[in-house]
């Protein structure tokens, strides 16, 4: 019996440097989708500004772990029109990331996280945790966690297995 081959959903997470914001949203959206059981759905994640190869922040590690996510395997990468021609969704954390998406060909992929995720509802942005202490990137995480979720209950209709 011959099966039609899966289709893969990928999304993509884009701040600036890819070591904080964009690294804990993908980790979080990697552990949400285990726990729905979606194989089909790809995550990354990239930078505006990222160096190729950093890894993850000290205080996203830590935050991470706290969390019970893993991120001791992320190495930033910069946002690239590769990238952005195969994700399917972009959601950037700022306005500054959104134009960068749309210059790089993803007008019409690209979304403000907080937009995405309210179902069109202007958001604001993600403060960048950058350069604070631990708490500060379990900030940024507890404002993450139900942004995520929200993305995937927005999916949900259209990508339930």
């Amino acid at each position: 019996m011959n099966r039609p081959e899966t289709t893969t959903f990928n999304v993509l997470f884009v701040c600036t440097g890819n070591t904080c914001r964009s690294v804990l949203a993908e980790a979080l959206m990697r552990a949400r989708l285990r726990e729905r059981g979606w194989a089909h759905v790809e995550v990354a994640s990239a930078g505006t500004h990222a160096s190729e190869g950093v890894p993850a922040s000290v205080g996203a590690q830590a935050a991470a772990r706290r969390a019970g996510l893993d991120v001791q395997g992320h190495r930033s990468r910069p946002l690239t029109p590769e990238l952005v021609a195969w994700a399917d969704l972009v959601l950037v954390m700022g306005e500054a990331h959104r134009r960068t998406v749309e210059r790089l060909g993803g007008e019409s992929k690209v979304a403000l996280l907080t937009e995405f995720a309210s179902g069109g509802a202007t958001g604001g942005e993600i403060p960048d945790p950058f350069g604070g202490d631990v708490e500060d990137y379990e900030a940024t995480l507890a404002e993450l966690r139900p942004l995520v979720d929200a993305v995937l209950d927005r999916l949900a209709p259209i990508l339930h297995p």
